[in-house]
């Protein structure tokens, strides 16, 4: 099984960033969870992160026909990103979207999720862990 893991807007400053909400742990420490428990559970995966809306449509695009399934934190692109929506339906590979904090409980606009309805769940306010849960989720809806 072969996961791609994309990271948006400003998740390479975590433990940087808001540590009340996000944790002290850092953008690095994320990728080494994720890479370890893959490589535990004899999964391929691909860990991709930027700032740039475009950049992250073009890396969607460019996992067709190339992943089983999609891991997606677009971030602060969550709430405005009809693009990204739109490159995972062209795509058409099963997706799971998570987030580090609690986001159904904080700002009132941060509750809007443009790509919610595209994945298969969301994953949210369980912090570093919610990553693995998402690709449990996806390998047991892949097998």
């Amino acid at each position: 099984m072969k996961i791609l893991v994309i990271n948006g807007p400003n998740l390479n400053f975590l433990g940087i960033r808001e540590p009340e909400i996000y944790g002290k742990q850092t953008y690095k420490d994320l990728c080494n969870l994720i890479l370890d428990y893959c490589s535990k559970k004899d999964i391929t995966v691909e860990i991709f992160q930027s700032n740039h809306e475009g950049d992250i449509v073009d890396k969607i695009q460019q996992s067709y026909n190339r992943f089983d399934g999609i891991v997606i934190n677009p971030a602060a692109y969550t709430h405005t990103s009809v693009a990204i929506l739109d490159a995972l339906k062209a795509v058409g590979t099963p997706a799971v979207e998570v987030h580090i904090s609690k986001v159904n409980e904080r700002e009132k606009f941060r509750q809007i999720s443009f790509i919610r309805d595209y994945c298969i769940k969301t994953v949210v306010g369980k912090g570093f862990n919610g990553y693995i849960e998402a690709i449990d989720i996806l390998k047991n809806h892949i097998k």
